[in-house]
């Protein structure tokens, strides 16, 4: 049988290994043109000559020539989604492992741009540059549109993944025009505009790869998902940092930011779950507007949760100097543990949280997870906001470069409010199991109303303070909302639907 393309290549790879240009090997090597060496020659013979000792490859070395390998020989048989699948799924313990590690480095990655920013380019740029990833972060939230946990739940595939990566990539490119719009009516200069492009290019990368994550934990293969989000998450971080330091400027290091995630995309998580998942059937455009109609109650609700989350930040962008922006989101990162934390403890079991919820006599185990859920958010903010009362805050002061003593009322306040939208996270997702996402929009219409009121108010009298106190005091009226709203729904579905009542 003919050789094909990969395995020229391999043989060329090998030949070369075993030869050192410019040696005795070499030299007897280079025989008639065109006549290929024989064995002898290219190893060669005699006692003056030593053959190299082969060297042992890493393990991380091993893994990146196997998967490049597989990728290759994929792409030459020409088609990803119907090679086998090499890796297993059903495993617990190694999904919450990983998914935790995805999600915890994830969510690093903001913070410790910020403090690499700081800590390189002063308080000013880095303000820049967390208002620029603000801004971004509500472009993924647009991207995603909401589908994630409904994909996820969507157990008898009603929806093939083809009309699901249909879907997100028609969001992700609006979103990104979004972006670019918002940028040019906010009148931002080159150097701004280059630096929050950077930063879209890489949330979008975000957006694209949870389709692709979401159809690894729909095969239940959670596991994997984290593998991909951990892998880009590094990668972003490292060239970011690596840039940043060698340039000292903020637009070449969001520039390349965004390439190294366009290329984490390209070259690992489309692929991986291509080859890790059946094959899907072909897209179709019915369903692919199913889903932007479906999923819309879930999108404006998240997004405008979101929005209202970053409504102060807006507010002070007109009001006070970009450092400001780098105090409010320095003081939210210890919040936002909250979030990641309850993230890993609910979102491996979202699969099994539906489960639960389609058999009518495991309804009240249903509601015995949502109040164990409610009780370990709980107890971290306690514990949260213990941790910075004692060491947290002199540990932000070193890791910054900035004193935050003078904001230790801000940091607890700020505690409080990541409690908070952790419980409103939680209690969304719960809704989307139940498909009553329709009846918590006219909540988050109310609560974005009030975020529009307060921060205009406190921000402009009390300034940084007044900014965490909106933030506090619009949380806290949503959580109310969302769960008085929870029991209705709660008491209305047993009245439709439970049979034995």
């Amino acid at each position: 049988m003919a050789n094909t393309p990969l395995d020229i290549i391999r043989e060329r790879m090998a030949r070369r290994g075993d030869i050192v240009v410019g040696s005795p090997q070499s030299r007897r090597a280079t025989v008639t043109k065109g006549s290929r060496p024989s064995t002898a020659s290219r190893r060669g013979t005699g006692r003056d000559q030593r053959r190299r000792p082969d060297r042992e490859q890493t393990f991380v070395a091993r893994m990146v020539n196997q998967w490049w390998n597989r990728l290759l020989q994929s792409i030459y048989e020409g088609s990803l989604s119907e090679q086998e699948a090499e890796y297993e799924s059903h495993s617990t313990k190694r999904d919450y492992l990983w998914n935790t590690v995805g999600i915890g480095v994830w969510g690093m990655v903001f913070p410790l741009l910020t403090v690499v920013s700081t800590q390189l380019v002063g308080t000013e740029q880095a303000g820049m540059f967390s208002m620029a990833f603000v801004t971004g972060t509500l472009l993924m939230i647009a991207a995603n549109y909401g589908v994630r946990n409904y994909q996820v739940s969507d157990i008898d595939e009603v929806n093939s993944f083809s009309s699901y990566q249909i879907n997100r990539w028609i969001t992700s490119m609006l979103a990104l025009v979004a972006g670019i719009l918002y940028c040019t009516l906010r009148g931002y200069e080159p150097y701004m505009m280059t630096v929050s492009v950077g930063v879209y290019i890489y949330k979008m990368v975000d957006g694209l790869a949870d389709v692709y994550e979401g159809r690894l934990q729909q095969a239940d293969k959670l596991y994997l998902a984290g593998i991909s989000q951990a892998l880009r998450s590094v990668a972003v971080a490292a060239v970011f940092s690596v840039a940043l330091f060698i340039t000292r400027n903020l637009a070449v290091a969001s520039v390349a930011m965004a390439v190294v995630a366009c290329a984490s995309l390209v070259l690992v998580s489309a692929p991986l779950a291509l080859l890790e998942t059946e094959k899907s059937r072909r897209w179709n455009m019915g369903e692919v507007g199913s889903l932007l109609r479906q999923c819309f109650p879930l999108f404006a609700a998240l997004f405008l949760f979101n929005l209202i989350e970053s409504m102060p930040k807006f507010v002070m962008e007109g009001m006070l100097p970009y450092e400001n922006q780098l105090y409010f989101n320095a003081l939210y990162f210890p919040a936002q543990g909250i979030l990641l934390a309850i993230g890993f403890v609910y979102k491996p079991q979202m699969l099994r949280l539906a489960s639960i919820w389609s058999n009518p006599r495991k309804r009240r185990r249903f509601d015995m997870v949502v109040f164990a859920v409610m009780t370990v958010i709980l107890g971290i903010t306690v514990a949260t906001a213990l941790f910075m009362g004692s060491i947290g805050i002199p540990i932000m002061s070193f890791m910054y470069g900035v004193n935050f003593e003078r904001f230790r009322n801000h940091a607890l306040l700020m505690i409080a409010a990541g409690g908070i939208t952790a419980a409103i996270d939680f209690l969304y997702a719960i809704i989307t199991v139940l498909r009553r996402q329709d009846d918590v929009m006219k909540l988050y219409l109310i609560a974005f109303a009030a975020s529009v009121v307060a921060p205009l108010i406190l921000v402009a009298t009390l300034k940084l303070m007044g900014a965490v106190l909106s933030y506090l005091l619009v949380m806290l009226l949503l959580l109310v909302l969302l769960v008085l709203e929870y029991i209705n729904i709660r008491r209305a579905i047993t009245r439709e639907r439970n049979p034995f009542g």
